[in-house]
């Protein structure tokens, strides 16, 4: 589009010049078309707006329509948007965040508080003063070199492909910029993740992008050469992810360049979908000593997995596996089935996997009744995007929190739903070299700092009118959720808690009894 706009600004202007020496009213096209000419190179050169850039003079559209909002604006986004999966309210704060602007809103709650999924936190009387200091989480066992201290909110798996390199680029400075961790996702390592300095999480997929041999399987000297390298703090194993959990990953032919071909190690022309399933294992114990082996061969980094929860009885082979060879993981990534950024079937989106909630508790009381919740960190993703998401994530165990669509629309992304088509109006997903260039990484990673600063602030904020000073005190009872028209409980009602070392007494409640009993260290 805006090539198109540069030919027409300087064709079009000459064509009236020639016709003017032929028919005298030709001034009058001149003035009709002479702002738009300005306003559109106006749109190309500014770098705060992408969709003006990528598209001079019609994307002022956009723009105008939230000058009206939100009579025109609000119907439009709501009457389009209806039924998707994340509401107007959410992506409005997060680009309210991400600019700096201010996030409060009018007339009181907008949500519907007699909604029968509708959550809050109980304030106190006596509530605290916010703290000032954003909340780091140390990560790292007892087999773990080089420990790292990572902040409380960060940056989920996206790879390089389904991303731009622009995006890639602004999310790592904007890591740099405010402390925090930007997971690779499986598509390796990209010089967009290297150059900014930003923290990074390595997450080594079932295709070992980055770390294969010519045939697909897993090269522990490819890994070592990367895996060793300053900038990358933690690696990460990927078992699933919430979006298509027992799916390989999908990253689409359209989308391939010659520069992803070369860091994937793949051929061209055909579409990059991921084996559903690890090769290099393939039982509980052999995943945790692929753990080990990672670990040991990054020089010591915490090293741990990452999985959408599925057969509850196949986690539980893997804690009972812990228990057998004493591996443990530094850290394990829970993943959500309403998660995902990218390409996915639909019958994976939407019915396959355990939503966050279900997912975190049940791993975080599997590791407490086997006596090992706290040798390792539980890290969460799954529609975070708020400092309250991240309150009741916490609430049920968590230790931290990741991020993908948020950040994403930090970016700004309008949801325009092309991710797998590469033609993102706005440059974060795409690979076309004419909508890349609208997203400019310089302006985009001040915006993903002030959402990611603001969104861990908002947080400290609830805590404080919850009385607590501190994360780690938030506790179940502290959230309330309406279960029916006449019905609250607290998540303590709604969601079971076992006691620490119970499972190695065989304490067991009903819903894990049958799990734990037919797990099996040496088969998933």
């Amino acid at each position: 589009m805006r090539k198109k706009f540069i030919w027409f600004s300087i064709l079009v202007p000459i064509s009236i010049v020639g016709i003017s020496f032929l028919w005298k009213s030709a001034l009058f096209l001149f003035i009709l078309v002479g702002p738009l000419v300005a306003i559109g190179w106006i749109d190309i050169l500014q770098n705060k707006q992408t969709i003006r850039r990528n598209f001079p003079v019609i994307g002022n559209g956009r723009y105008l329509a939230e000058l009206i909002r939100p009579e025109i604006n609000q119907y439009f986004i709501e009457s389009n948007w209806d039924g998707m999966p994340f509401s107007r309210e959410k992506r409005s704060i997060v680009y309210q965040r991400a600019k700096g602007q201010l996030d409060t809103i009018p007339f009181g709650t907008q949500a519907d508080v007699y909604a029968t999924d509708y959550e809050w936190i109980n304030h106190s009387l006596t509530p605290k003063v916010p703290s000032k200091e954003a909340p780091r989480i140390l990560i790292g066992g007892k087999d773990c070199k080089q420990k790292y201290s990572a902040s409380i909110f960060n940056i989920s798996a996206m790879s390089y492909g389904s991303l731009s390199k622009n995006a890639v680029l602004a999310l790592n400075r904007g890591a740099k910029m405010g402390g925090f961790y930007h997971n690779t996702g499986e598509g390796g390592i990209s010089p967009y993740h290297l150059k900014p300095g930003g923290d990074l999480v390595w997450q080594v997929g079932t295709g070992y992008f980055g770390c294969r041999d010519a045939d697909g399987s897993f090269s522990l000297e490819e890994f070592h050469k990367r895996a060793t390298l300053p900038n990358v703090k933690m690696i990460e194993i990927k078992l699933s992810q919430g979006a298509k959990p027992g799916h390989g990953g999908i990253l689409p032919a359209k989308k391939l360049t010659e520069e992803i071909i070369a860091i994937r190690g793949v051929v061209p022309g055909k579409d990059v979908i991921s084996p559903p399933a690890h090769t290099t294992f393939s039982t509980p114990v052999g995943l945790l000593e692929f753990v080990a082996k990672l670990r040991e061969n990054s020089g010591g980094k915490p090293t741990g997995f990452k999985l959408c929860l599925g057969r509850k009885r196949e986690f539980m082979s893997i804690v009972k596996a812990m228990l057998e060879t004493r591996i443990l993981p530094d850290f394990i990534t829970v993943d959500g089935a309403e998660g995902g950024t990218g390409a996915a079937p639909l019958e994976f989106s939407n019915s396959v996997g355990t939503p966050l909630n279900e997912g975190l508790v049940f791993v975080h009381n599997a590791l407490t009744g086997a006596g090992l919740r706290d040798e390792i960190k539980l890290i969460v993703a799954g529609k975070i995007t708020t400092g309250f998401n991240i309150a009741t994530k916490i609430a049920l165990g968590a230790d931290l929190c990741n991020s993908a669509r948020g950040m994403m629309f930090a970016l700004g992304c309008i949801q325009a739903l092309r991710c797998n088509a590469n033609t993102c109006p706005t440059g974060v997903a795409t690979q076309d070299p004419e909508l890349v260039a609208g997203l400019d990484p310089t302006n985009k990673a001040v915006r993903v700092a002030n959402f990611q600063k603001a969104t861990v602030h908002s947080l400290l904020e609830v805590i404080a009118a919850a009385g607590l000073s501190h994360p780690k005190e938030l506790y179940p009872r502290y959230i309330q959720r309406r279960v029916s028209p006449m019905t609250v409980k607290s998540f303590a009602e709604i969601y079971f808690s076992v006691e620490p070392g119970s499972f190695l007494k065989n304490v067991l409640p009903d819903a894990y009894a049958r799990a734990w009993k037919e797990a099996n260290p040496h088969q998933f």
